[in-house]
């Protein structure tokens, strides 16, 4: 929902003078709803109809009875209407009686409430109609509470506050100038089966309820979802079939126009956007016809009477004041110095029609002035005295000409007029003239200018400028403990790994202000943007980090929203993010109504618009994506609706612009650096066997805690199917953990051979040698050497580094180790091999000589050096000298061995 500013509505209720000149009661020419435009036949006919039907209603055929034999719910009715492919239910009589219209909406077992409620007493008129709408997601609606420590539903949700806004778009263009009561529209989720998705229900939902009240809006508004799956549209796809969707639409309007649409795509070709779309509207359409039928026959009278206009004399007024300056004012280039222009001119229409009076000629005083009565009403057989005489028994004055009174307006009114009055002047330059305020036709773009690396100790920087929007886009990574976490009706365990967030400071726009917490258009901004660039982003294989984007809004004339697509994806070339491709965005403007303005009558579309443009204009279109395909868009409109095909135009022209913006962004100086900083976190993916997750985490996560004190990294993540994520700040201790983890989760198969492997302890019967940090196995004292021995100390001692293959795994899973399998066969072995086994008890065999041989000499024996380390070189997070950053893998079980190169085992 858009929020009004802060001066424009006053808490205090105002109660209006009637004055003819500003109450216009227009009964018969205001819209009424009506049926027609659309594929489906009116209420009456459908309710003709013989055998079975898509509209059906069910109302009472009698009032219900309650157990004493009063009335319980005498109005209540109950509706199925159309809903793309099935139907919904519509209940209204029975709950919410009080207010102005309350209705409740089933779909499978989701379920909507809506209510619409006015003020008696119009508030103080003003340019913003004085609507409100209040989504929320009861937790309730699934049968659990809040996840947080106060259990009752706190500030609406980031989500809740982009469906409000799905509510309030498509209705303002439907409602009628100069109707300032309060409106409020309170919608609430009262359950939710987890299929059918309340979004695009609550804005039926809320399209209903305001057909059904006294709100004179002029057409019954529905929405609906499009999804595209297996190449098919679908018209309200269930939550199931949206995971495999490529398009996710959400479109409203009324039966004859469009009026919003919004969503997101991967890459979806125009024309594939604008067969959506017509699927969507017919299903509008449908939706709307049943609603206007229903509507004509339970709902209330509309408050025409309370539509409050400006005079109609002063527009003439205003023109004649302020026309040729004001048109001159417009001309201005630059933003501040045309804003400051127009409002000194403001100031000026302010003072003379609100203070000083407006004075008309003295020959056309009689005709178009009221003149106000200055003497007392007349006795009718009063005795009309001869100029210049006076009756003694009576006062009288002499006559004398009467001098014209000035014209004095109220101050809301002439602000509204001098307001209408710019947005013509400005829209007849356009259209007569071809030009703009800043010179360019139009569909030219502003100038772009772009730079990367701004800020040193950031992970990615960039800062966008075109003509006089700039943005100011930084990008953090982190792992899992950054993601953001959901918490909504499906459920608490979700995590956003990529989001971005949008801030429009006061500043921008070179005003003072409030700072606080974001709005309700910030977090629809930022969620549009966010949705632009989630689709060029690698999968968490590929690029195992969280995301941050921070938009900052340095400059504001327009399309901010759009300038943060463009900052943010350079912002995530310059971090290193390996984006499948840039992508840009642009908004679109319209004039619609030419012939007004000295056209041809058909509508005027504008590429690249500005603030004044989005203000007096009829469309604000935004649209982002690559040189291919669409990825996100988002369109607004301020008239009753257009038609498909302005639609079709306004993308093939966005497509242009789009594809000039990405051609300036590559000519970015300094350019991204398309690597990973410096500062940069480096995380590394690994996969052990999913028993061992377990015993990696250890009793209360001692286990992982004490790997991450050993080796020093930041976080250690576990996923139940394997997966660990190891993030640090350095290689060194990245390896170390990787070894540490390797070591306590890999699976040892008879035939492996581990190189410098420490002597860790001695026993009698042998030696227990660390072949893995945290993992040992027992070298006999007879596969020691292949000489004998009567204990491992006549060979080895502990901290000696030896080179063993494993031999045996025992049902309990111990080791057992030799190193006399690697040497090569003698005539010695072949004597040592008929000596009886040795045992535990070694002394009691006979004694022999034993040489000693030196790492050196096992060395030239074996072909290996006896400190000899085997590593298999693996790609870590960081890329060095300019190349990407790349996954890297490493595989502790049975299938995957990380620890084996060519048949030898990795260990440090």
């Amino acid at each position: 929902m858009l929020t009004s500013p802060s001066n424009a509505l006053h808490s205090t209720p105002h109660f209006w003078p009637i004055r003819r000149s500003r109450l216009l009661l227009r009964p018969r020419n205001f819209p009424r709803f009506h049926s027609g435009g659309g594929n489906f036949c009116s209420l009456s006919l459908l309710s003709a109809r013989s055998g079975p039907s898509r509209f059906r209603i069910r109302a009472l055929a009698g009032p219900e009875a309650s157990e004493d034999g009063g009335l319980a719910f005498p109005n209540h009715v109950s509706v199925k209407i159309p809903f793309g492919n099935r139907e919904i239910l519509v209940e209204t009589g029975l709950m919410g009686r009080q207010a102005s219209s309350a209705v409740t909406v089933t779909d499978g077992e989701t379920i909507v409430y809506t209510s619409v409620c006015l003020a008696d007493v119009p508030s103080e008129p003003s340019d913003f109609l004085p609507l409100y709408v209040h989504y929320q997601e009861r937790f309730s609606a699934v049968g659990r509470t809040s996840g947080g420590f106060f259990k009752r539903e706190g500030r609406t949700k980031d989500h809740e506050v982009l469906i409000c806004r799905l509510i309030d778009r498509p209705l303002r263009p439907t409602m009628p100038k100069g109707f300032y009561n309060e409106t409020q529209i309170l919608s609430w989720v009262l359950s939710y089966d987890g299929l059918h998705a309340p979004d695009a229900l609550a804005v039926t939902s809320a399209g209903i309820a305001v057909a059904l009240s006294e709100v004179p809006n002029s057409k019954a508004v529905a929405g609906v979802r499009v999804g595209l799956i297996g190449g098919e549209f679908i018209v309200n796809p269930t939550v199931k079939e949206m995971e495999e969707s490529q398009l996710d639409l959400f479109l409203a309007g009324t039966d004859s126009a469009i009026l919003t649409i919004e969503g997101y795509s991967n890459f979806l070709p125009e024309e594939m956007l604008v067969k959506a779309v017509k699927v969507g509207q017919d299903a509008v359409q449908a939706t709307c016809t049943a609603i206007e039928a229903l509507a004509k026959k339970y709902g209330k009278p509309k408050m025409v009477d309370a539509i409050r206009l400006p005079p109609p004399e002063l527009y003439k007024h205003v023109k004649e004041l302020a026309g040729e300056e004001l048109s001159k004012a417009l001309q201005i280039k630059s933003k501040i110095a045309r804003r400051k222009a127009i409002t000194s001119l403001e100031e000026k229409v302010l003072t003379i029609l609100t203070e000083k009076g407006y004075v008309i000629d003295e020959a056309a005083f009689g005709t178009t002035e009221a003149q106000p009565e200055l003497l007392e009403d007349e006795d009718e057989d009063e005795e009309v005295v001869p100029e210049g005489e006076v009756d003694q028994g009576d006062v009288h004055i002499r006559p004398i000409p009467r001098k014209p009174i000035p014209l004095l307006f109220s101050e809301v009114d002439v602000k509204l007029v001098f307001k209408e009055v710019s947005s013509k002047l400005l829209r007849r330059r356009i259209v007569e003239g071809g030009k703009r305020s800043d010179g360019r036709t139009p569909d030219g773009i502003r100038p772009i200018n772009s730079r990367c690396g701004l800020l040193p100790r950031a992970h990615g920087s960039s800062l966008f400028t075109r003509g006089e929007t700039q943005a100011l886009a930084v990008v953090t990574l982190g792992d899992k403990q950054m993601a953001q976490r959901i918490d909504n009706l499906e459920g608490s365990d979700e995590y956003k790994r990529f989001y971005l967030q949008y801030t429009f400071p006061p500043s921008s726009v070179g005003e003072v202000g409030r700072i606080g917490a974001p709005g309700r258009r910030e977090i629809g901004h930022g969620t549009l943007a966010e949705r632009a660039l989630e689709t060029i982003l690698p999968g968490d294989d590929d690029f195992p980090y969280t995301i941050r984007v921070e938009s900052t809004i340095l400059e504001s004339n327009g399309s901010s929203s759009m300038a943060s697509v463009c900052g943010g994806c350079l912002a995530l070339q310059d971090a290193g993010v390996p984006v499948k491709c840039s992508v840009a965005g642009i908004a679109m403007g319209m004039v619609w109504d030419t012939e007004e303005f000295g056209g041809d009558g058909s509508p005027l579309i504008l590429s690249d618009i500005t603030g004044a443009e989005d203000a007096s204009g009829d469309m604000d279109f935004k649209v982002a994506g690559n040189e291919d395909g669409v990825t996100a868009f988002q369109m607004d409109i301020k008239v009753g609706g257009i038609t498909l095909d302005i639609m079709e135009k306004a993308l093939i022209q966005a497509k242009a612009g789009r594809r000039h913006i990405l051609a300036e962004m590559a000519k970015c100086s300094p350019p991204p650096m398309l690597s990973l900083s410096k500062y940069a976190p480096l995380i590394h993916i690994m996969k052990v066997h999913p028993s061992k997750v377990y015993s990696l985490i250890g009793s209360g996560g001692k286990k992982v805690k004490s790997i991450i004190e050993e080796s020093g990294v930041e976080a250690i993540d576990m996923q139940d199917d394997g997966t660990v994520k190891i993030m640090a700040n350095d290689i060194a201790s990245l390896e170390r953990a990787k070894a540490i983890i390797s070591g306590l989760t890999m699976v040892p198969a008879v035939g492996d051979i581990y190189r410098n492997c420490e002597i860790k302890s001695m026993a009698p019967y042998g030696a227990f040698v660390e072949i893995a940090p945290g993992r040992e196995g027992l070298c006999h004292v007879s596969e020691l050497s292949a000489e004998w021995l009567a204990k491992p100390e006549d060979a080895y001692n502990i901290g000696d580094r030896i080179d063993v293959k494993l031999i045996e795994v025992n049902e309990k899973g111990q080791l057992r180790l030799s190193v006399r399998a690697l040497l090569p066969e003698s005539e010695s072995d072949k004597d040592s091999q008929k000596q009886p086994p040795t045992g535990g008890d070694s002394t009691k065999s006979s004694p022999r000589k034993y040489v000693n041989p030196s790492l050196k000499d096992r060395a030239a024996t074996t072909g290996a050096s006896g400190d000899e380390l085997v590593w298999k070189k693996k790609d870590v997070g960081r890329a060095s000298g300019g190349d990407k950053p790349m996954k890297s893998n490493s595989s502790g079980n049975e299938e995957d061995r990380g620890s084996l190169v060519n048949g030898e085992a990795t260990i440090s």
